[in-house]
């Protein structure tokens, strides 16, 4: 175990989060005013100070649903940018992200299929941009990718109905790439909680390291996994329900809780989960640092996933915006840059820990949703 330990504090863990960009490499591609007689540019010139800082600490972005939109789409150019869609590459670039997750879409009628099918989706689209975007499966990748100046796209979150009630599915999932699954919505994740399966699939979920996502949950369910999970959980999508009533934002209690045992709630840039204006989203995300502390919080832009988004972050490129608002509210470089990059890496690198851990006591278990 002290092995163990000694490598999830090395310091290469540190130097991910304080790494920064060379002196001589521009902060950012960001917005390039227009010649004259040209259409001026969507979005306004942020500040050099989010830029810099987004440069150093880029966003890693709880939240995306890129996968279903593309699949609806006879043709796409993510490369030169694409109108139809909200996150494609020079709006990543220009916004600061380094890292996404893509949220696989599965349909409740057949949902293994369709979950492979945007997984192989995920996978080709990832192969088809070699010098912008990698494929991450761990920390580690995606600290890789960001050294080589690659966006890193981790697949997920899936809803649990993915795994079909079934642990040799779940497995199968997490050796495709799958890193995020969320409890809710199942007979084993309910509003009555989680049943003894579901307990189990919480322990294998720890032993294979698949992050917990709780957005949705029932509160039943996520004290559960709390009590049960040795690894920290998340909220993907969801905002303070204290500042906004949306079902699936969290109360005080839980997002307190999350704090305490090392877990993350990522603030979605959605109208509907936080509110109308960029200062809305601003002002979930000091609700829950105030709550549970800097090292709680990050960002879920829930982009391309059919939501209305603030006005001031119509996409991805407005990260910067969202940056500046901040920093006007006196957030320091430090926790800013926890925000945007260090709380996700460390949930990641918490989750592998636990994993090589687990996996020296226990085996692949073979439990079965019949005992319930």
């Amino acid at each position: 175990m002290a092995d163990l330990q000694d490598e999830l504090d090395a310091p290469a863990e540190a130097g991910d989060l304080e790494a920064v960009a060379s002196p001589d490499t521009p902060a950012s591609t960001g917005p390039v005013p227009a010649d004259e007689g040209e259409a001026p540019e969507l979005h306004a010139v942020p500040e050099p100070a989010p830029l810099d800082l987004l440069a150093r600490h880029p966003v890693a972005d709880g939240y995306c649903g890129l996968p279903q939109v593309l699949r609806t789409l006879p043709w796409y150019d993510l490369e030169l940018g694409d109108s139809s869609v909200e996150a494609d590459l020079p709006r990543l670039r220009a916004g600061g992200t380094g890292a996404q997750l893509w949220a696989p879409h599965v349909d409740p009628d057949a949902p293994v299929t369709t979950t492979l099918e945007q997984i192989d989706l995920i996978t080709n689209v990832v192969a088809q941009h070699p010098e912008d975007l990698r494929l991450a499966r761990s920390a580690s990748d995606t600290a890789d990718a960001r050294a080589h100046g690659r966006i890193a796209v981790l697949i997920g979150p899936a809803p649990a109905t993915a795994a079909a009630d079934s642990l040799g599915t779940l497995r199968s999932l997490h050796a495709l790439g799958l890193r995020v699954l969320t409890l809710s919505g199942t007979f084993w994740a309910s509003d009555a909680g989680l049943t003894r399966f579901g307990e189990e699939v919480v322990r294998e979920m720890n032993r294979i390291g698949m992050l917990i996502d709780l957005t949705g949950a029932s509160a039943a369910t996520a004290e559960r996994v709390l009590a049960v999970s040795k690894a920290p959980a998340v909220l993907t999508r969801s905002a303070a329900r204290a500042l906004n009533g949306h079902p699936d934002n969290a109360p005080d209690g839980l997002i307190a809780a999350l704090g305490e045992n090392g877990g993350l709630c990522l603030v979605p840039c959605s109208a509907a989960r936080t509110g109308p204006h960029l200062r809305d989203v601003a002002d979930h995300i000091d609700h829950v640092r105030a709550l549970a502390g800097p090292e709680a919080v990050g960002l879920s832009g829930t982009y391309d996933t059919g939501d209305a988004h603030p006005e001031g972050l119509a996409d991805v490129a407005d990260y910067p915006a969202l940056i500046a608002e901040l920093q006007r509210r006196g957030w320091t470089d430090a926790d800013l840059a926890l925000l945007t990059w260090g709380n996700v890496q460390r949930v990641l690198r918490s989750t592998e820990f636990v994993a090589r851990a687990t996996r020296h006591r226990r085996g692949p278990s073979t439990a079965t949703p019949e005992g319930r």
